[in-house]
């Protein structure tokens, strides 16, 4: 991160390149950090943040699974947000919310005291592109998803993305972008940082919740679709039919939906009729041309 951007901790505004924790703090030496990152865009009546309550809640319902207790509210937040995007001066970028265990914690497994809380605004350009529309490769990752009765895996926790490092790891290294983890039972779970769909025949398919991530841009697509008059069903997804799919598509916070073109050697059509309806529609929704979908958005 460029260190001359202002970081909100704690209730400051800081210089990124005096934004830090002790190398021993809990969340770092232990993984116990959670976070959120959402998109904001410049509307003709200011910046907006992008499902803003949805991150949110999703914050705080980390940290409930995690049993843990964030110091700031949610109005808190929202505000931090705000200063941190003026601050920077951002128009279209990316917000990361992190609560973490800032001080140093040697043996204290189980600390009793309440997250600390940093907000980072990053513009968009260079390293982090939110346009980018260069198709994806995909392969079947080697390894599996977390179970949920290891750990709460709708919990967007630090420690739990070491399952997708080593899926994108495994990817790259055999030449592809985001390799796919199945679920214990076989059945396709999601990508390395991403949600999945695929389209068969006309309809949209993705993996039910239980067993993944809740992702924010997962459930805007569902909310976007009938509107589109597009089948789509919630239902587990099995190697072949990746192997078969008429279309594939990723989403994430940063690329909404992410066109597939290949998964391993089976070719697609990419960006297909149905991922190019959707892509078309999500960009008419954060560059506000859409009006069914402002509640999309809140000012900050």
């Amino acid at each position: 991160m460029n260190s001359e951007l202002y970081v909100w901790m704690n209730g400051k505004l800081t210089m990124g390149e005096h934004a830090r924790v002790p190398i021993l703090s809990h969340s770092f030496s232990r993984g116990s950090a959670i976070f959120e990152s959402l998109g904001v865009h410049e509307s003709p009546s200011g910046t907006k943040a992008f499902r803003l309550d949805k991150h949110i809640e999703r914050l705080e319902h980390s940290a409930q699974l995690l049993g843990m207790q964030i110091r700031f509210s949610k109005k808190d937040i929202v505000e931090a947000i705000s200063q941190t995007v003026i601050a920077n001066n951002i128009g279209r970028g990316l917000v990361k919310i992190m609560a973490y265990w800032g001080h140093e914690a040697v043996v204290d497994l189980v600390p009793k005291t309440p997250l600390d809380v940093a907000v980072f605004a990053i513009p968009n350009g260079g390293e982090l592109n939110l346009d980018d529309p260069t198709p994806v490769t995909t392969c079947l990752s080697r390894w599996n998803k977390l179970h949920p009765s290891t750990v709460p895996v709708e919990a967007k926790v630090v420690g739990n993305y070491l399952n997708g490092y080593l899926a994108r790891k495994d990817a790259l290294d055999r030449g592809f972008d985001i390799g796919l983890l199945k679920d214990q039972d076989g059945f396709i779970a999601e990508g390395s940082t991403e949600s999945v769909f695929i389209v068969k025949d006309g309809t949209l398919l993705t993996p039910p919740l239980g067993g993944i991530l809740s992702g924010i841009s997962r459930m805007t697509i569902l909310e976007v679709v009938p509107h589109l008059k597009i089948p789509t069903f919630e239902q587990a997804i099995t190697v072949d039919d990746l192997r078969t799919a008429d279309e594939i598509f990723t989403a994430h916070s940063g690329v909404k939906v992410h066109p597939v073109s290949k998964f391993e050697e089976h070719e697609l059509i990419c960006p297909g009729p149905i991922t190019k309806r959707l892509i078309d529609v999500i960009d008419d929704i954060i560059f506000f041309k859409d009006d069914r979908f402002a509640h999309f958005f809140q000012t900050i």
